[in-house]
């Protein structure tokens, strides 16, 4: 791992903090993203500053508003240590969620010790499977993320609606293949695919009973925390476009602030919605599907903004942003890979379908 004192800070766009992200840790996370994408310093080089800052504990999520803005921040500075974060942190969800008394203590102990969870959930081309009596799991998962830095994943065993939940130690390197990962963006993920084939059952850790997984609000529910990164990612997007355009002596422009300022306000308003949809989850008072369909429209309205976001830092930035090189062009590259996320018309249809669909359901968390 590169020492943080190697790491050169810069000037970040904000001073503000959330919790522990400090404008310093933020603008160590920014200047790494780079090198991170490259290859040439580890992405666990920036989850190792998390880990510094205590930020990678179980019970720093408890308030989900300020584990929204704290998506946000981070999300804005690096996607890529966004999106491996916020499988730990859903990863730990779960298990708080399904875990025994025992896998919980172990697993806190596990993360002082210096594991990073991730929640594998999309097979490959042979399914993770297990049937009793058999000693060992079958079967590969692909798109996993954080090859290399995640050291146990929760992961999706069989299928169905009685799919089931393990935790498993998936530190064995020579199981894993990042060459798989062949996209435009996201690289730093280190994503692709992960064979479990002949891993045995004293690995194992089951999580609850089988159909757990998928019970609301804690599945679709939990999108929020997607739409957390896409918001951050949005605003850290047009942040760093406006710095560029300053640097050029070119945000004075009245064309400038006309593209940018409207979707920035979009990812405001965009912000403000998934701090209550996460708020929403803790909230006793509402139906399982108003839960549900808050989460479901924050992560379709962040989307529809990071779009924008993309579309206006291109007109703005211009030629520039296509160079080799280029700090925009790489964080819209990786954006427009992550809002590319599974069952987009289903969720769609979903929220229509409970806010559209009876009398006073229009108002949603609202009423």
């Amino acid at each position: 791992m590169m020492p943080l004192s190697t790491i050169s800070p810069a000037t970040p766009s904000s001073k503000a903090s959330q919790g522990d992200l400090t404008a310093d840790l933020l603008a160590k996370l920014l200047n790494g993203a780079e090198a991170e994408e490259a290859g040439t310093r580890p992405i666990g080089s920036s989850i190792d500053l998390l880990r510094s800052a205590s930020l990678l504990n179980a019970d720093r999520y408890e308030q989900p508003d300020l584990t929204a803005r704290m998506l946000m921040r981070v999300g804005a500075a690096n996607l890529s240590v966004g999106r491996l974060w916020e499988g730990h942190i859903n990863a730990s969800a779960l298990i708080d969620l399904y875990g025994s008394p025992g896998l919980k203590c172990r697993v806190r102990t596990l993360i002082a010790q210096g594991a990073f969870l991730g929640v594998w959930g999309a097979d490959a081309d042979v399914p993770v499977t297990w049937t009793a009596p058999r000693t060992c799991l079958n079967g590969a998962k692909m798109f996993a993320s954080g090859l290399g830095t995640v050291t146990h994943a929760v992961v999706t065993v069989n299928s169905g609606p009685e799919v089931c939940l393990a935790l498993v130690d998936v530190s064995d390197m020579a199981r894993a293949d990042a060459g798989v990962w062949n996209m435009h963006g996201m690289r730093a993920t280190a994503s692709g695919r992960f064979d479990f084939t002949d891993c045995p059952m004293s690995s194992v850790d089951w999580l609850g009973e089988p159909g757990d997984y998928l019970k609301e609000p804690h599945f679709v529910g939990g999108v929020w925390r997607i739409a957390a990164l896409q918001a951050g990612a949005a605003i850290g997007l047009v942040d760093r476009a406006a710095a560029q355009l300053r640097a050029m002596d070119r945000m004075q422009a009245e064309p400038q602030k006309a593209r940018l300022m409207p979707v920035l306000m979009r990812a405001w308003a965009g912000s403000a919605l998934v701090e209550r949809a996460a708020l929403a989850t803790i909230d006793t008072e509402l139906a399982t599907e108003q839960i549900v369909s808050t989460s479901i429209s924050a992560r379709l309205l962040t989307e529809e903004i990071a779009l924008d976001a993309i579309r206006a830092v291109e007109q703005s930035i211009g030629l520039q942003h296509f160079a080799a090189g280029s700090q925009t062009g790489r964080m819209a590259r990786d954006l427009a890979v992550y809002l590319r996320q599974a069952a987009r018309d289903a969720f769609q249809q979903r929220a229509s379908e409970h806010a559209l669909g009876r009398e006073g359901n229009a108002w949603g968390v609202f009423g």
